[in-house]
């Protein structure tokens, strides 16, 4: 019987690239490039991960192990390739991919060769069923100038379409960094037609969250989970109609919540926030797309709540016109089908 969850249409926008990889493939490349990685990474759960600069630490060594074998134009492009045919094999339509060049241009000539070949494999993988588009992520464990000339990267390579870039993000850890001194590099993105989609609010909580909302002008914060702690803070960014990238499976496994049953998914939804649910890293999590449709159908959400999550991925994406038409008329077709079955 086919998994309805996999029929769902739906919008994939908090991936990140070597973090997309299935442990088959970096068994693969570690032994292609003679590297031997730690067995934590093939575990079925990777123990010892927490919310704490201790965790992150082991958490960012497990992760920097594994980027450290995608070296050259074709390991890049087998990252591109599998990562869309994981989200098409989940109903996925549209995908939005989260790479920082920084990491592998070393191999391929510099950071500009490097999104060029993501860009370009991208677009190959995309077709009138599938669409793929490219986000590009600074880090806050380096220079705010780094941030800057990323972001004018990427708006050089800006679009609307699969094989460009429709955003700009921040990542790594939330203790690191100075928020408003990336808040230049978001106005170059923002003026350069991109969206505003930087990480915060899972390792810390509200008081960071509001700085991103104030110096960063997010259209979609990377997790925001935790606004849940502050309902007014909730309310200004459901307000000013900024979007929710929620990691269930990259939650628990970080210790944010202790289980599932405990992610206030729930809490954001009745206070009218606009979720799209993502998978994060699924090669250190163990989580893929469709599991955090099923995490929030055990947090008891319907039928009817699981599509609108669903609608809700395509409304705050950059996803086309074209596609998030479709793709509504083709959600309503698989809650129609789940109501007549249930008849």
């Amino acid at each position: 019987m086919t998994d309805p969850i996999t029929t769902l249409p739906k919008a994939h926008l908090h991936l990140h690239f070597t973090g997309s990889m299935s442990a088959d493939t970096l068994k693969d490349l570690a032994a292609e490039a003679g590297v031997g990685l730690s067995e934590q990474l093939f575990a079925d759960t990777v123990t010892g991960l927490s919310p704490d600069e201790r965790g992150w630490f082991r958490f960012q060594r497990l992760y920097d192990m594994a980027r450290g074998v995608v070296r050259g134009d074709e390991v890049m492009r087998r990252l591109v390739r599998e990562a869309a045919a994981a989200d098409r094999a989940e109903g996925s339509r549209w995908l939005e991919l989260q790479v920082d060049p920084t990491s592998y241009a070393p191999y391929v000539g510099g950071i500009t060769p490097a999104l060029e070949i993501i860009l370009d494999e991208a677009r190959q993988a995309s077709d009138e069923d599938f669409g793929m588009a490219i986000v590009v992520a600074a880090s806050r464990t380096r220079h705010p100038l780094d941030a800057r000339m990323l972001a004018r990267l990427a708006v050089r390579h800006a679009g609307d379409g699969p094989g460009t870039v429709v955003g700009f993000g921040l990542s790594n850890d939330e203790r690191r960094g100075d928020t408003a001194e990336f808040a230049r590099a978001f106005d170059i993105a923002r003026r350069g037609g991109l969206l505003s989609v930087p990480h915060g609010g899972e390792l810390l909580g509200p008081e960071h969250i509001r700085s991103i909302v104030h110096e960063l002008a997010p259209d979609r914060l990377g997790h925001g989970i935790r606004a849940g702690e502050d309902p007014a803070l909730l309310e200004e960014i459901v307000s000013a109609g900024i979007g929710f990238e929620v990691c269930p499976g990259s939650n628990v496994s970080l210790g944010v919540y202790p289980d599932i049953d405990h992610v206030p998914l729930r809490r954001l939804l009745d206070a009218g926030a606009a979720v799209a649910l993502g998978a994060d890293d699924p090669l250190i999590f163990h989580t893929r797309l469709g599991d955090q449709y099923r995490f929030a159908g055990e947090l008891g959400l319907s039928r009817s709540e699981l599509a609108g999550l669903a609608r809700s991925s395509f409304a705050i994406s950059a996803a086309p016109e074209a596609v998030r038409t479709r793709a509504e008329a083709d959600i309503d077709a698989w809650l129609a089908a789940g109501e007549k079955r249930a008849d």
